[in-house]
């Protein structure tokens, strides 16, 4: 009897249908579900695409492990993975891509190139597509051919169900939707891009003229904002929630350069002419990103996130400063539902420690008094508890049970891991460092929990302003 799988079923239907499939996966790397709790639990809600996408599993892999086990594959995803004719590494990735932009330009149908294209990227992660194709502008290929790839991308993405996503046009009307919604998170990433937008014209007017670019490169700064509100809502969503690595890999750590490339030109003295050949490299890399933003990122997350994730971002948004002095829009659909409800008098519960008790009123109003910023990280690195008000660095509340790592760009994420890691092997309990942010600076301190037997809780942040002891001992001076 033929053996089939649909991978649009839920693993848990799948191992009832043919109970070797839990053999399958196991040896492929999803040893979990050999589990029978998570058979019960996590394996209904799961399809085989997704869980790939989540433990980075390549689905090529998995599908040909199933093939080879006399199983026909049955889905769209299957596609692509009928032979070993893929592109196998980053310099056959490039080639590629090449031949397909030869095939666009010679007018062979879009179409015709997406099947190509998936035959030969459906096992590769969006992040190592992107790294190709920014090699490619890099060695000279001009950015407005690498953009036609961006047609291509649809085909690789797949929605948090592990379905094929919707046609391109249905995509594009999705985003048009939310561009037009007042208030709608994606429309403000807009604006600030089409402002963001005339700043690089009139620096590149400036350089084309010969003239000083300095203050139309001030223009520019408030990118810091628009890539900080990326980077704290979007990127950490489509890691962990849905499994899209790519953009955090590879975007992330961009934005952060040329948020830093911007910050440090615009304080050199002399605009020379090295200066204004590294300000030209720096507009063209802000104008890539805008269209990596609304030709890759934007699609995914219009296509990903839920009416509820957009509401939590648009609630964590209202924390950052405005952008290029737009104004803020009002959101209806955010405004329109309902606050969570907690239980009546749960203020007043009563939390009893060895050196006194408080209410819970009480407690959270001491840790939003001082005058610290606390981010607490339990023992299995999660982020547990920040206390509220205004801070320097930004801490939305959809990180609150979100992996400590995901919240931090690939640069910072490094230390972060080495941090806790000489926190639980008891190396360190304390680690201090000093900051700058808008001229102030801060102290920013990471300390080891534990309890009285020694044994690490988790790690506690705090972040000072130290603008006040600053100004303190200069007027001692």
């Amino acid at each position: 009897m033929k053996k089939t799988l649909d991978l649009k079923k839920s693993v848990y239907e799948l191992i009832q249908e043919y109970p070797e499939v839990v053999q399958i996966l196991s040896s492929v790397g999803f040893s979990e579900v050999e589990n029978k709790v998570a058979q019960h639990t996590v394996a209904k809600v799961m399809t085989i695409p997704q869980g790939a996408a989540i433990k980075h599993i390549a689905l090529g892999h998995v599908i040909r492990a199933f093939r080879k086990a006399g199983f026909a594959i049955e889905g769209r995803e299957a596609v692509g993975f009928a032979g070993p004719e893929v592109a196998k590494n980053r310099e056959e990735r490039k080639a590629e891509l090449k031949k397909m932009l030869l095939q666009l330009h010679d007018g062979i149908p879009l179409e015709q190139v997406r099947q190509a294209f998936i035959r030969s990227f459906s096992h590769v992660e969006a992040a190592e597509i992107m790294v190709a194709e920014q090699e490619l502008i890099q060695e000279g290929t001009p950015i407005e051919e690498v953009q036609k790839l961006c047609d291509l991308h649809s085909a690789l993405f797949h929605d948090a169900a592990g379905q094929r996503v919707q046609n391109p046009e249905e995509v594009e009307q999705m985003l048009r939707n939310a561009y037009e919604e007042t208030g709608h998170p994606l429309r403000t990433f807009k604006r600030e891009n089409d402002v963001l937008r005339q700043a690089i014209v009139a620096v590149k007017e400036d350089l084309e003229k010969g003239t000083d670019a300095g203050d139309s490169l001030g223009k520019m700064s408030d990118l810091a904002i628009h890539y900080a509100k990326k980077g704290d809502l979007l990127y950490p969503l489509l890691a962990q929630k849905y499994g899209v690595t790519g953009p955090s890999k590879v975007m992330w750590t961009v934005d952060d350069e040329i948020r830093r490339d911007v910050r440090l030109l615009q304080r050199r003295e002399f605009h020379e002419e090295i200066w204004r050949e590294e300000v030209k490299t720096l507009v063209q890399r802000a104008e890539e990103m805008i269209y990596k933003e609304e030709h890759i990122l934007f699609p995914i997350c219009v296509r990903t996130f839920t009416q509820a994730d957009w509401v939590q971002i648009y609630k964590d948004g209202e924390e950052y400063d405005p952008a290029f002095s737009l104004p803020a829009e009002v959101w209806a659909a955010a405004t329109a539902g309902k606050a969570a409800v907690l239980p009546e008098g749960w203020e007043d519960g009563k939390i009893v420690m060895p050196g006194g008790s408080f209410t819970v009123r009480q407690l959270t109003a001491v840790l939003n008094t001082m005058p610290v910023e606390i981010t607490f990280v339990d023992e299995e690195d999660v982020n547990r508890f920040f206390n509220e008000g205004p801070k320097v660095f930004k801490r939305p509340m959809a990180a609150i049970g979100r992996d400590v790592y995901s919240c931090h760009p690939p640069k910072i994420e490094a230390m972060v891991r080495m941090i806790i890691s000489e926190f639980k092997a008891g190396r360190r309990d304390k680690v201090e460092r000093w900051a700058e942010r808008k001229g102030k600076p801060l102290f920013v301190t990471y300390f080891a929990v534990r309890d009285r037997d020694g044994k690490y809780l988790g790690t506690l942040e705090t972040v000072q302003d130290m603008q006040f002891a600053k100004d303190h001992f200069a007027g001692r001076s």
